[in-house]
């Protein structure tokens, strides 16, 4: 399968530098961004959950996937490139094999998440607080539609 670099090949680079935040938590994100080159933290509710540094990598998927404002902000931890699929949604609609290859990224992703819960889970077989969060987090993996930050 063609790498996300290749399959936007022909859209727009934009230069982030150091600092300055790609998306922000809470507006509308209607762009999907490829990495080119640099480096990303990802902040929800100021607290950083991941970093991105790999070229190829999807940054604003999921806002644009589920119709929602950003989850998190995303600022460049270094001077930065990115290629930038404006409309996203619409351009998924227009070209399958892009829109395959991310949801087979983001079923990795989930793979990976649930592997690291079956671990964790196993580990803490005596401590039933750690086994009923674990317990919640699969919950809440499996349930479609769901939103986790709603109460």
């Amino acid at each position: 399968m063609a790498s996300l670099l290749t399959l936007t090949y022909s859209s727009p680079t934009l230069d982030v530098a150091k600092g300055e935040e790609l998306v922000t938590q809470g507006t509308p994100g209607r762009d999907l961004y490829v990495l080119e080159s640099g480096k990303f933290v990802v902040e929800r509710n100021g607290v950083a959950i991941a970093t991105i540094e790999h070229a190829d990598a999807m940054i604003g998927e999921m806002s644009v996937l589920l119709g929602r404002p950003h989850s998190a902000t995303v600022r460049a931890e270094r001077d930065s490139k990115v290629r930038v699929v404006r409309d996203a949604m619409r351009i998924l609609e227009k070209h399958p094999e892009l829109a395959l290859r991310i949801a087979q990224l983001q079923s990795q992703r989930l793979d990976a998440t649930s592997a690291l819960l079956v671990e964790l889970n196993h580990e803490h077989v005596d401590r039933p607080a750690e086994r009923n969060l674990i317990g919640r987090i699969f919950a809440t993996l499996m349930a479609p539609g769901k939103d986790p930050g709603a109460h």
